[in-house]
């Protein structure tokens, strides 16, 4: 990407705190805060909300709140690559962001970057969580990995707006949502490579509605929503029409690399545990750590989390620079899935039937692993791009490195 560091740098934080102190102090709070009110938090519903706004209030005294987010629009300020070294700790639990605030942080850089003042009007609200947002591309009976595809329309109306119709599914956080970005057709028919817009559509508005919810494992915050003739506003297109697929991928790269730092945290979560429990757990011959099966799995655990961590924070560091980093995400993304599913799946060998059950997040844990091979992209569309693209750069003489 060009004019890169706009989307992501933001002005300097308030106050200077060193990032050693900041990543302990967001590492006690997710602990001691966060941890302990998982259960209602994935429950949902009315409970869950009385607790995201108490932590949201617990965030805001201890200076954590939306660190990554514009100190202009009421965040902390901090650049992507200074974000980077907190974004593990915060990720250690599925709801340390929203807990932290620096969930809006995709929304926040796309609807500033692409939208007009009228959209822009939302920012500081997302910033200070009053308003939720979620982003709508995927749609039932049609392939994820094939956005041309996309059915749901957007018609022109006299006045200049819009009406939109269509379903969507798999929209995380929709029922909880003020605003989604929808990605729909203004123009050509499904399959065409042409005609793919976004518009941000405030979810009051006649004619949205959430059909259901689609718990993934039995885990809430998935939802099916549809539109039915829903009027948009026409300065609430992002971008140009016919924009979608570049704005829509400079956030996934962004949100792919956000994912895989929440995947580390979860991960060293589970390989503590692992470590935990091998050290303290003794049958009739001995400690479980003594056993050198159970050695090997905390050496492959390991040598997972160790080798997928620079793989991540390459991606970081060139989303940073704004560079090509299509390649670096794509294999880190990979990476970290599979690495997230690898360590949980020690931990829980060496619990036992205990790591099958509620008594720890082990269960939480794997079942968001085996999510992240296909939540932002299966591993096999990953595999066939980062390969494709490698391989154009051979053949025609000498070869650039991959």
């Amino acid at each position: 990407m060009t004019d890169a560091a706009a989307p992501y740098a933001t002005a300097p934080a308030r106050a200077v705190v060193p990032l050693p102190e900041l990543t302990e102090r967001i590492t006690r709070f997710v602990t001691d805060r966060v941890i302990p009110r998982e259960e209602v938090l994935d429950a949902g519903g009315s409970a869950a909300a009385a607790v995201r706004t108490a932590l949201r209030d617990e965030a805001r005294e201890e200076g954590l709140w939306a660190l990554p987010l514009p100190a202009e629009l009421g965040g902390g300020g901090l650049d992507f690559r200074a974000y980077a070294r907190l974004a593990e700790a915060e990720g250690a639990s599925d709801h340390g962001p929203a807990a932290l605030g620096s969930a809006p942080l995709l929304d926040v850089t796309m609807l500033a970057r692409h939208g007009s003042p009228g959209v822009r009007a939302y920012l500081e609200p997302l910033v200070s969580g009053e308003l939720r947002a979620c982003f709508a591309m995927t749609e039932p009976d049609v392939p994820g990995t094939d956005p041309f595809l996309t059915a749901t329309r957007a018609e022109p109306r006299p006045d200049g707006g819009w009406l939109v119709t269509g379903r969507k599914w798999f929209t995380s956080g929709a029922a909880d949502a003020g605003l989604v970005t929808v990605m729909a057709r203004t123009g050509g028919a499904p399959g065409d490579r042409h005609g793919l817009s976004l518009l941000a559509v405030p979810t009051r508005s006649p004619g949205f509605r959430v059909v259901r919810e689609l718990p993934v494992f039995g885990a809430a915050g998935q939802y099916e929503i549809a539109f039915d003739r829903v009027r948009v506003p026409a300065d609430h297109l992002l971008g140009t029409p016919g924009a979608a697929l570049d704005i829509a991928g400079e956030r996934l790269q962004l949100g792919r690399t956000l994912r895989c730092l929440r995947w580390l945290g979860q991960a060293q979560r589970a390989f503590d545990l692992l470590c935990e429990r091998a050290a303290t757990r003794r049958g009739s011959r001995g400690p479980l750590a003594d056993h050198q099966l159970v050695q090997q799995h905390v050496f492959d655990a390991l040598l997972a989390l160790r080798t997928t961590r620079p793989f991540v924070h390459e991606a970081v560091d060139l989303i940073a620079s704004g560079q090509d980093a299509r390649t670096e995400v794509g294999l880190a993304k990979v990476a970290a899935a599979r690495m997230l599913q690898r360590v949980t799946d020690s931990a829980i060998q060496v619990h036992g039937a205990a790591g099958l059950g509620p008594d720890t997040p082990l269960p939480a844990l794997f079942r968001g692993g085996r999510a992240a091979r296909i939540l932002d992209g299966p591993d096999e569309l990953h595999v066939t791009s980062v390969a494709r693209r490698v391989l154009r750069g051979y053949g025609g003489g000498a070869a650039p490195r991959p």
